[in-house]
């Protein structure tokens, strides 16, 4: 391996922006995707994945009992899951979708782990989201092997204090319908006969503290909590206000998709996630403080919570537990799991454990023993407790060319869940 490579500078509007793509494909790339797309139908119509829909639901209903899902997200090592010689299609619009498909189908073949492939194709809104009317540099940089894996902003805010945040600017919010309607219309006529194609619902980031991150530093938070704590609260105050703004403008503008008979969903009928992996490192008492009430107030706005992502949430979970519409939870690496199993028995919470990453991607070969171990800690704390629990791999960034480790993993874990819960029919 070579050393890292320089930096690069990436400069892009804050908030989110799905841009429209030219809209175009030629005879290749539509016989790809008809072709990528027949293999995809192919699998989500096998009984396999209707018995993973029909569990899925269950588990994340708080059904205790029921086989875990065990999920391992991809996108992380896609320099192993998805190279780039795998994309045949020329168009960044027909390349897309081909990215999509051969996710899923890589999911079931080479992966092998509960990801339910999809009845559908889903083309997104096209939509510019703002949040701050300012720009904010990002600067990335590559690792060892060549791919861009981290970043840090040039925060605009040095010292809250001093500065303040009048910087921030009113929100750009909007949505382009014909654009949108354009790209649906583009893929239906390629592959509708084949795959029905629809247009996903808009999504909100509910995570204030990782916007508060692209703000300011995390040394400019620790020392603003002390040097102006009133300052702190109307930044916190603003963020919260933007997420819900957001929230209402999905809702008013009808992308959040529609119920069984047609009528445009509420937040009310949603499930949405948050975290504050961010504040890990403030204490409990001042995380209710200065953080929790703005989660909370959120949190009121949708039907159901899926909380956590890598924060030890036992250290949090005096505040977190006072959120009242909670349906699962993250248990991280650094939390307690027999803390936190103790205190979800009946609940009908879901217990979604995150094994350590670094088990499955730091070494080139999968220390197997110690996999099994984890997996096998959280069957027995949960079986303990009876709480539904799921398994949701992430942050495994590479494989080192050694993608049949994955593989492995996933068939040492359903090894363990055997032990607990009976092989699956077949």
């Amino acid at each position: 391996m070579g050393s890292p490579n320089p930096d690069i500078l990436v400069k892009t509007p804050q908030g989110i922006s799905h841009m429209n793509d030219k809209i175009e494909m030629n005879k290749a790339d539509r016989d790809r995707l008809r072709t990528l797309a027949a293999r995809q139908k192919e699998i989500s119509d096998l009984p396999l994945m209707h018995e993973r829909r029909e569990r899925g639901a269950a588990l994340f209903n708080g059904v205790s009992g029921i086989r875990p899902i065990f999920g391992l997200g991809s996108g992380t090592f896609d320099r192993d899951f998805m190279p780039p010689e795998m994309l045949h299609c020329r168009s960044p619009f027909a390349r897309g979708f081909e990215m999509q498909f051969l996710r899923n189908i890589r999911h079931h073949e080479v992966l092998g782990d509960d990801n339910i492939i999809p009845e559908t194709v889903n083309v997104g809104w096209v939509t510019v989201i703002d949040l701050y009317g300012i720009e904010i540099p990002r600067i990335t940089r590559k690792d060892a092997e060549g791919v861009v894996t981290g970043y840090n902003f040039e925060h605009p805010i040095k010292d809250l204090d001093e500065d303040g945040f009048d910087m921030i600017k009113p929100s750009c919010l909007s949505v382009d319908r014909e654009a949108t309607e354009a790209r649906r219309s583009c893929l239906e006529e390629c592959i509708g006969d084949i795959v029905p194609v629809k247009i996903a619902p808009g999504g909100v980031d509910n995570r204030i503290t990782h916007r508060l991150m692209q703000l300011m530093s995390m040394e400019s938070l620790f020392l603003a909590m002390y040097d102006c704590p009133d300052k702190l609260h109307g930044l916190l105050s603003l963020l919260r206000d933007k997420a819900k703004e957001w929230a209402l403008w999905l809702e008013k503008e009808e992308l959040i998709g529609t119920d069984e008979a047609g009528k445009p969903k509420q937040l009310s009928d949603l499930d949405a996630h948050m975290d504050s992996q961010e504040t890990t490192g403030i204490d409990p008492g001042q995380f209710q403080e200065f953080f929790f009430p703005y989660y909370q107030d959120l949190a009121s706005l949708y039907g159901r919570i899926y909380y956590g992502c890598c924060e030890p949430l036992n250290e949090f979970w005096d505040s977190v537990s006072k959120i009242q519409n909670l349906y699962a939870v993250s248990i991280s690496p650094w939390a307690d799991e027999e803390f936190m199993a103790e205190k979800l028995h009946g609940k009908g919470i879901v217990y979604v454990r995150k094994p350590n990453p670094n088990l499955l991607g730091v070494d080139v070969e999968l220390d197997e023993e110690a996999w099994r171990a984890a997996i096998a800690t959280t069957l027995k704390v949960t079986q303990k407790y009876n709480v539904p629990v799921a398994f949701s791999v992430g942050d495994v960034y590479t494989l080192h060319g050694n993608l049949g480790k994955a593989k492995r993993a996933v068939d040492i874990a359903n090894e363990e869940i055997d032990k607990v819960y009976g092989p699956l029919e077949s």
